[in-house]
């Protein structure tokens, strides 16, 4: 890593980290035990703080700078927005709005041709499920305990992490069930076969027992994100989208995470051939750089509310600044081939790499991912698979992943970890020079988690 690739203007530093700590409200945080770090700048795949270190971004923000940091062409699209119509209520038709629902449109799969724009992937999954529940007439929507669906009312109930319990007084007409994960199988399964047709059984035993008419909605991330990057089983998604036709229960995806090139695909849905009912983005639309989200929607439901209004809205939906980094983005994405890169990134460089590292490394449990969205499941004890840390730990219960993190960050690395896992989720355009730079650093890292092994 290079560690002075930038001036250093600590006083700067100095003061946006005062007034930072004066009055920024930080999400999901004790605000007195946090030490957020005062970003100078960032360009591709790197950032760095104001003391002039870089960081190479192992986490795409929080996975979302599909195409890195300031790509300049979106960059100039904004600013080329701004000056001529730099926003617009959304009830007009508005040239921006309007390209970048066209451009998505044609790369959803099936007939998603109807874009609802939203300001984010919470929201999108807010009005999905309302759109679900209002199509069919039902109360209730199944959502996976592995899982993470936003922030907002809705979404965090739907939500099955630990950052839900705090909020679990609107769960009503929330049921959860458990999807597949073969290393850490619910259903005691040794083979893909059997994880995916017990883990089918078991939805929909649960849907019987819940009663099939007053289910409208089964919610997944079609490859689940934050909750670790667990790549369903061959059939798994055909099952529910069975599952769902035989009882009239609409079908979502979410794709916030996964969507937009991560996997080395448009969407994820496309490596499995599926065609949710109902599918939600954002992050990766516009790589973040103006916040934007959506429900993309089939024509069945689009025909619901073709006489009929729907209930929802946004004030800033389909705002022009952000549709125009969107319209911007997927041009980048086509002239780049960025979802080719993805998918090479994974099967050349990413996945060898990293399975390589778990030949090395006693505390790399299992490795997972396609594209540019992978993870590494570490652990005490490989054999027991005990985790290097308890399920949602905190405080000395969290010391192997912090010092873990520490290790990587003082590499210049910056790591996506979540419990006991490290995700590894660049830019989809990161150089292969810059993955193997990132490798090497997280090679050195994870030499501070085998410290905490056991087994």
């Amino acid at each position: 890593m290079t560690p002075q690739a930038h001036p250093a203007n600590p006083q700067a530093g100095a003061a946006v980290k005062a007034a930072d700590r004066a009055h920024v409200f930080h999400s999901w945080s004790a605000q007195e035990l946090i030490d957020p770090l005062a970003v100078a700048g960032a360009q591709g795949s790197y950032f760095w703080d104001y003391d002039g270190k870089r960081y190479l971004d192992f986490s795409s923000g929080l996975v979302f700078t599909n195409i890195g940091y300031q790509h300049p062409k979106v960059v100039a699209a904004i600013q080329e927005q701004a000056a001529t119509l730099a926003t617009f209520a959304p009830a007009f038709a508005v040239e921006a709005r309007s390209e970048a629902a066209r451009l998505i449109a044609e790369r959803t799969p099936g007939d998603l041709d109807s874009i609802f724009f939203t300001n984010g992937g919470a929201e999108a999954v807010e009005n999905a499920t309302r759109m679900a529940r209002l199509h069919t007439g039902r109360p209730k929507v199944l959502s996976a305990y592995r899982s993470y669906h936003g922030a907002t009312a809705a979404a965090i109930n739907l939500t099955g992490d630990p950052r839900r319990w705090a909020s679990d007084s609107g769960a009503a007409g929330v049921v959860r069930f458990w999807a597949p994960f073969l290393y850490r199988s619910p259903f005691h399964s040794g083979t893909e076969a059997q994880e995916c047709e017990r883990a089918l059984q078991h939805l929909d035993d649960t849907i019987a027992f819940e009663g099939p008419q007053t289910v409208a909605a089964v919610i997944l991330e079609t490859i689940p994100g934050t909750a670790g990057i667990m790549t369903p089983p061959p059939g798994y998604l055909a099952g529910v989208r069975e599952i769902c036709d035989r009882y009239g229960i609409v079908m979502v995806l979410d794709e916030v995470m996964a969507g937009f090139g991560r996997t080395g695909t448009w969407f994820a849905a496309d490596l499995f051939g599926v065609t949710p009912d109902l599918m939600t983005f954002a992050k990766g639309v516009n790589s973040g750089y103006v916040p934007l989200g959506g429900v993309a929607i089939s024509g069945e439901i689009a025909e619901t509310f073709a006489r009929r209004p729907y209930p929802g809205g946004l004030t800033y939906s389909g705002h022009p600044l952000a549709c125009a980094a969107a319209v911007a983005t997927i041009g980048v994405m086509e002239e780049e081939d960025v979802v080719g890169q993805a998918a090479r990134l994974g099967e050349n460089v990413l996945g060898p790499g990293l399975r390589a590292l778990a030949e090395r490394h006693p505390s790399v449990g299992e490795v997972r991912g396609t594209g540019a969205f992978w993870a590494l499941e570490l652990v005490k004890d490989r054999e027991t698979r005990e985790p290097l840390v308890p399920y949602n730990a905190s405080g000395e219960a969290n010391a192997p992943m912090a010092a873990f993190g520490a290790a990587a960050k003082a590499r210049g690395l910056w790591p996506f970890i979540n419990m006991n896992r490290t995700h590894v989720v660049p830019p989809c355009n990161i150089t292969e020079a810059e993955a193997k730079e990132g490798l090497a650093a997280l090679d050195e890292a994870l030499s501070v988690a085998d410290q905490h092994v056991s087994g």
